[in-house]
């Protein structure tokens, strides 16, 4: 069967598994959109005072993006059209689950982990900047905001198949994510951003 068959359903799928919703159902009974910035995400999931199911959400929305882009390499190797679809796939499916009515998180989260299997070093590269800025600033969306912006340049410094489709996925995947961000960039500008440790949950 085609790759691209599998794999494209496959990525939105495994990209549209809730987990931040699913935690917080599952182990506080509450539903995490009625919370805080009423999103599906890990900062939000934190916020609520959930630690841990954030810090869980983090690695699960991380791998379940990374798992999507590794199954698109091992069915076509060396097919990095193929593998940054499946990237552009697992984004799509988290921000748009179908499971929640197409309404999901940012994608932060699960952009990193697409990185991190397409180019690690990138990657890594990137999740080292939002760090920095988180570090520096104590706001989540400008630290997003400026590592997605980042990703492709960084990206393509490491992957040298520079084919049409792969620069396209390169840039729309930072694209949506800032996008989503429309509502922090306001607040950013305004001066009216809550920075990540307050009880005022706006991310």
């Amino acid at each position: 069967m085609n790759a691209w068959l599998i794999s494209i359903p496959l990525a939105y799928l495994l990209g549209s598994i809730p987990f931040g919703y699913l935690l917080v159902r599952i182990f506080r009974k509450q539903d995490i959109r009625a919370t805080g910035s009423g999103n599906i995400g890990a900062t939000n999931v934190v916020r609520s005072g959930a630690k841990g199911l954030g810090i869980a959400t983090l690695l699960l929305d991380c791998g379940k993006a990374f798992a999507a882009v590794k199954i698109a390499q091992h069915l076509a190797p060396g097919n990095y059209d193929l593998a940054v679809a499946a990237a552009v796939a697992a984004i799509l499916g988290h921000v748009f689950p179908v499971w929640l009515g197409f309404r999901g998180g940012k994608g932060v989260a699960s952009a990193l982990g697409v990185f991190l299997a397409l180019s690690w070093p990138a990657g890594l590269i990137v999740f080292g900047v939002f760090i920095v800025i988180f570090a520096i600033s104590r706001y989540v969306s400008l630290a997003s905001i400026i590592a997605s912006a980042l990703l492709p340049p960084v990206a393509l410094y490491f992957i040298h198949q520079r084919t049409p489709g792969l620069i396209a996925g390169l840039i729309f995947i930072p694209l949506l994510i800032i996008v989503k961000h429309y509502a922090n960039i306001r607040r950013l500008l305004a001066g009216t951003e809550n920075r990540f440790g307050t009880k005022k949950a706006a991310a």
